[in-house]
């Protein structure tokens, strides 16, 4: 495993779990397809590839339907199925997540893995209909976009692949060709857990990032971006796209006893830990967050009653907080170990120089 940002005493807030990752909630998976293939000039169809799927599984490969809930900060973004869980409270099966172009194609895939797998609960008799969740954050700086590289087969590796336990990070599944902050991003992770006075809760994040302006970017407090001026994106495509363009999608989970409209209010959390390092919501960025609870297991039941547990609106706080700080730490995870990558016409994103960020932060005495 690669250093994270924690090991290298870069603070935050909140005490994680055993892995620090969307896995310390019980049950949930994450697994990858990662795609990288040639070098050099874009020849649409044939290459440079620099992309992926990530499939993360609220319950593992057991199928029971989760609370869940969504919100867009902004909303220049793709994650489908969101209108179903607005309107029924449920995330019936995984959360996937990809690049633009391939939100379709991931989409319909998983349908086919479901279906294969017997992981759906029938309407009656075999009939069924599902509305998968799909994310996406666009790759096409570094990646044949256009290509239409992620197959069925990807998106089956990524959900037979998943496991819990510790997560790899940065240039990993849909994570592989993105920019963060002008930096290489990627997939990262992160996790809280809640004193026992506040329940003894865990929660959960997850990131595909691919947002944010050099300039606003923060770890730790300090404003490390106006100092990390060197070693911006080398971009040889006309036009370049502006700074800032991208997007993050965030996947929290938590094993708190949470309804819809509570989740719901936990999804807008990320927002905050995502402004903590200087995203802003740009315009050109869809930010789009869902988050789902692994309580109240069976809840779905189509033909009986159900009895539900709720926590008490007046005990979210240290919920809220939880987000706001994983989510942060995930952002930063995912640049941590994210490495610099050449992809379409010799674009290049370079990785941030760790040596140079801890500098800064020992000299501002952020380093714990």
């Amino acid at each position: 495993m690669k250093k994270r940002a924690r090991d290298m005493g870069i603070p935050f807030e909140g005490s994680t779990g055993r892995y620090n990752a969307i896995t310390d909630v019980t049950g949930v998976e994450v697994g990858y397809s990662t795609i990288v293939s040639g070098n050099g000039e874009l020849v649409v169809g044939k290459g440079p590839v620099r992309t992926g799927v990530t499939a993360i599984l609220p319950r593992g490969k057991r199928w029971s339907a989760c609370f869940s809930g969504w919100y867009a900060l902004n909303g220049n973004g793709e994650l489908t199925g969101t209108t179903w869980i607005e309107e029924s409270g449920f995330l019936e099966g995984p959360v996937l997540i990809t690049n633009t172009h391939s939100a379709g194609v991931v989409r319909d895939s998983s349908i086919g893995w479901m279906y294969e797998k017997g992981f759906y609960d029938p309407c009656s008799g075999d009939s069924f209909f599902l509305l998968p969740v799909i994310g996406e954050t666009y790759d096409g700086r570094l990646n044949d976009i256009n290509g239409f590289h992620v197959k069925k087969e990807n998106v089956y590796e990524a959900l037979d692949s998943a496991a819990g336990g510790f997560v790899e990070e940065g240039n990993v599944g849909g994570g592989m060709g993105m920019t963060c902050h002008e930096f290489k991003g990627g997939s990262g992770t992160s996790s809280r857990v809640l004193a026992e006075e506040d329940g003894g809760y865990t929660v959960g994040v997850f990131v595909q990032a691919n947002h944010g302006k050099r300039k606003n970017l923060k770890i730790g407090g300090v404003h490390v971006g106006k100092e990390l001026t060197d070693l911006m994106p080398e971009i040889h495509t006309t036009p370049a796209p502006p700074p800032g363009a991208g997007s993050i999608i965030v996947v929290i989970a938590t094993d708190a006893p949470l309804l819809p409209h509570q989740l719901k209010r936990l999804a807008r959390r990320a927002a905050l830990g995502i402004g903590n390092i200087g995203g802003m919501g740009e315009n050109s960025s869809g930010d789009i967050f869902v988050a789902f609870s692994t309580a109240n297991d069976g809840a779905s039941n189509r033909h009986e009653n159900v009895n539900v547990d709720m926590l008490p609106n007046d005990r979210m706080n240290p919920i809220f907080e939880a987000v706001v700080h994983a989510t942060e730490e995930a952002v930063v995870n995912s640049m941590i170990a994210a490495e610099t990558t050449v992809g379409i016409n010799g674009n290049t994103i370079h990785a941030i120089p760790i040596e140079q960020l801890l500098e800064i932060l020992k000299r501002e005495n952020k380093l714990v």
